[in-house]
């Protein structure tokens, strides 16, 4: 089963701004609460064919994967994709002005779980829908305070 979740967020700071920080990958930690860390397999700064090792922990397991930029469209769209890891699967995130010079920020995560998360894919699907809305709020928190 095919796994598409998305959420967006208005997040009260300059579109450039916020695109800069989100694509920016050694943020993450900051404010994904289930990411524990992220390493660089290609020297910064990020491009297309930029590569980042992720060490995660979702649903009470430890996850390792290496994502690679696919597309980057700065201050509006950067699409990144699984190179390996336990399943395959794409995050694009979107960055659109908003209303009063905000930022309208979309989040993406689809791919097709494999193995004992293919079983598993609508609750995981809820799962992540649930994590990414708590994440975005954090970023919102993060940013609007800077």
């Amino acid at each position: 089963m095919f796994v598409d979740v998305h959420t967006e967020i208005q997040i009260d700071r300059p579109r450039d701004e916020v695109a800069t920080y989100v694509s920016d990958p050694s943020n993450a930690t900051e404010w994904y609460r289930n990411i524990r860390s992220v390493s660089w397999e290609t020297s910064p700064p990020l491009a297309e064919g930029s590569r980042m090792r992720f060490q995660a922990r979702f649903l009470g397991r430890d996850l390792v994967y290496t994502y690679e930029i696919r597309e980057l469209v700065p201050g509006e769209r950067l699409v990144m994709g699984t190179t390996d890891g336990p399943f395959s699967m794409e995050t694009t995130y979107t960055f659109e002005d908003g209303p009063g010079g905000g930022t309208r920020v979309g989040l993406r995560n689809r791919g097709e779980p494999s193995g004992f998360a293919k079983i598993m894919s609508s609750m995981m699907a809820k799962a992540m829908r649930r994590e990414n809305t708590k994440d975005l709020a954090r970023l919102k928190e993060l940013l609007e305070q800077m």
